[in-house]
């Protein structure tokens, strides 16, 4: 059981990262739909689960180090290509967005410079990189049971706490501006994106396990506990709507009125999520084109790690806002493989 949670935690932390752990993933693909992203999330969450149990079970029945063999295995040659190429571009992508979002979080709790939190992620992404995947797994998967902690506390605190009735919160909803055209677009572009996000490191993680079933068993779990968090989020982030869409860390925002204490504490958390998806990210691109046991590994970790701080500069909510929803379009390609892929295992086996 204790490696079913420790496959489940480290997924969980693999795909709550900035964006989500501080509620502004929440907030556009959701809660900018009013009551019908609640729906959205009961939909993302059986997704989620899904395809969460085939990725890991994905890396450990092909036990590789790198997510491209195992792409090309279950997507083919030509899908292949497409799907590494989207995969690539999330992982940088995102990357960037973590050492953005660092940025963000130390500007909103303490009024500093942007770059300054972005240049404390950036080195610390680089040494981190330094150890081996079961190390750089513990670390992912260490941070995960404390955000659920606080999410929990803050969504009971806001709903508990609400103002004004669901009815004018609704109103206020939605009028948030996001780029998504409707609820149910929005929650297959949420999943496609988070999977994308995910995949790379998740089939590296899987293929830490050689037992399948407790891998698989990993993903499923991880997969409902994401879409848990994120319904917890989201009505912690609904419930005060009328307070926090001007924020780039909402749950942040909530967790400072309720007490400077849980403030820094979440500020903490947050900063360990970013953490943990930027590692995530950087490590699987890095380890798409360099044995990790070789010198040019740490090279390119520098060098990749210092034009995704360059890149950085384009802003959190930006990124959050445009990108996100190009690589969840993007992403389909990925899912339709995925989805096929226990047709391909079989065979396979």
């Amino acid at each position: 059981m204790y490696r079913v949670l420790r496959i489940a935690s480290a997924f969980i932390g693999i795909i709550i990262g900035a964006g989500s752990a501080s509620g502004q993933e929440a907030l556009q693909y959701f809660t900018s739909f009013g009551h019908m992203g609640t729906v959205g999330i009961i939909l993302s969450t059986v997704l989620f689960a899904y395809l969460g149990m085939v990725l890991t079970k994905i890396g450990s029945r092909l036990q590789t180090v790198s997510y491209r063999d195992a792409i090309y295995t279950i997507s083919g040659r030509y899908l292949g290509i497409i799907v590494d190429a989207v995969i690539l571009f999330t992982l940088f992508g995102v990357g960037v967005s973590m050492i953005a979002g660092a940025g963000s979080l130390i500007n909103q709790q303490f009024g500093l410079s942007p770059s300054t939190g972005s240049i404390i992620i950036a080195i610390i992404i680089i040494l981190t990189m330094m150890l081996n995947v079961n190390k750089v797994i513990s670390v992912i998967g260490s941070v995960t049971p404390l955000l659920i902690f606080v999410i929990v506390i803050v969504s009971i605190y806001s709903l508990f706490t609400m103002e004004m009735s669901f009815t004018e919160l609704e109103f206020i909803a939605k009028k948030i501006d996001t780029s998504l055209p409707n609820w149910f677009v929005s929650s297959i572009n949420y999943v496609s994106f988070n999977i994308a996000v995910g995949a790379g490191m998740s089939i590296v993680m899987g293929a830490s396990e050689k037992n399948e079933r407790v891998a698989a068993l990993g993903g499923l779990l991880g997969g409902l506990g994401i879409g848990v968090l994120i319904g917890l989020t989201h009505l912690a982030i609904y419930s005060k709507v009328d307070v926090v869409t001007s924020y780039d860390m909402p749950l942040l925002k909530i967790a400072n009125d309720i007490s400077p204490i849980l403030g820094l504490f979440m500020f903490i958390i947050l900063l360990g999520m970013i953490l943990n998806t930027g590692i995530s990210m950087f490590y699987a691109f890095v380890a798409r084109f360099f044995d990790l046991e070789a010198k040019s590994f740490y090279i390119a970790t520098v060098i990749i790690v210092l034009i995704g701080f360059a890149a950085s500069f384009v802003g959190f909510t930006q990124l959050v806002s445009k990108l996100y929803s190009l690589i969840g379009y993007l992403g389909f390609f990925l899912m339709i493989a995925l989805i096929l892929a226990p047709i391909t295992l079989r065979k396979l086996k």
